[in-house]
């Protein structure tokens, strides 16, 4: 099976290259030394766009194996993790949007992203109409850039026909874990889970959200109700009663509340 992990150009997070890299070379020596494969089950290449990567004020670089132009097929690409001004980086990478499509639309690759990579997910038109996950903190812009996407930041992965994401920071680890329970099934996944103490079962990364209010919106009415809320969280309140206090039908206040914040009230308590 072929990996292409992304080497992005400009600002990446080293450690969701290396991740990958390291996690399915452990499971190629894996399955050799316990007699279950003579080969190794993964072919992994590093795939850029430039001959060299430097990184954090060039204190380490990253040289891809393969240029992208040089990989004609490939079963999974890892879109690794970019930051700092997204719409840059976007524009530093923009190389890989017509190869990513080209590999899973006519060669069926599957394509996972990592955290922020999420931006160039959504950037290929993969996602759209699909749900995605990335870091929270960049949930606000991600919803501006790509309001076409189901972005469900409360997720730490998704999956839609081969499409997948991760949340944020580390918790790409529990998306490749997925992977290769999926590819390699669970009696691997569970060895991998042990060797690099990655909870297996973690689902959410909502205990790690910061709560950011939600009111980049323009219903009036709405932040009124969010104010109200964030003064009296402390409080019992019921739906019930906050579309009694203001003047709403219940089915009113859900929908324009869901529709200003992405959350519903209760959600939002």
């Amino acid at each position: 099976m072929h990996v292409s992990i992304l080497v992005p150009a400009g600002q990446s997070i080293l450690s969701s290259i290396v991740g990958p890299y390291k996690i399915f070379s452990s499971v190629n020596q894996y399955l050799i030394d316990s007699g279950r494969s003579a080969d190794p089950f993964y072919k992994l290449d590093l795939v850029g766009i430039t001959d060299e990567t430097k990184l954090y004020d060039d204190i380490f670089s990253i040289k891809p194996t393969r240029m992208v132009d040089d990989i004609q097929n490939t079963d999974l690409i890892i879109i690794t993790t970019i930051f700092g001004d997204v719409q840059r980086e976007l524009q530093n990478n923009a190389r890989f949007i017509p190869w990513i499509r080209k590999m899973h639309d006519q060669k069926n690759a599957e394509v996972a992203s990592l955290c922020v990579g999420a931006f160039l997910l959504a950037a290929s038109g993969l996602v759209s109409g699909r749900q995605c996950s990335t870091h929270w903190s960049y949930v606000p812009l991600f919803r501006q850039m790509f309001p076409d996407v189901d972005m469900v930041p409360e997720q730490i992965i998704t999956e839609d026909g081969g499409i997948y994401s991760s949340g944020g920071s580390y918790s790409f680890l529990n998306l490749l874990l997925y992977l290769v329970q999926k590819y390699n099934g669970k009696e691997v996944a569970n060895w991998v889970s042990k060797m690099f103490e990655i909870e297996i079962d973690r689902t959410s990364q909502s205990p790690f959200i910061i709560f950011m209010g939600q009111k980049n919106h323009e219903d009036l009415e709405i932040k009124e109700v969010q104010s109200f809320i964030e003064n009296n969280y402390n409080q019992a309140l019921s739906l019930d009663d906050l579309a009694h206090r203001f003047n709403l039908s219940k089915r009113n206040l859900i929908r324009r509340f869901k529709r200003a914040t992405h959350n519903t009230p209760h959600q939002y308590l």
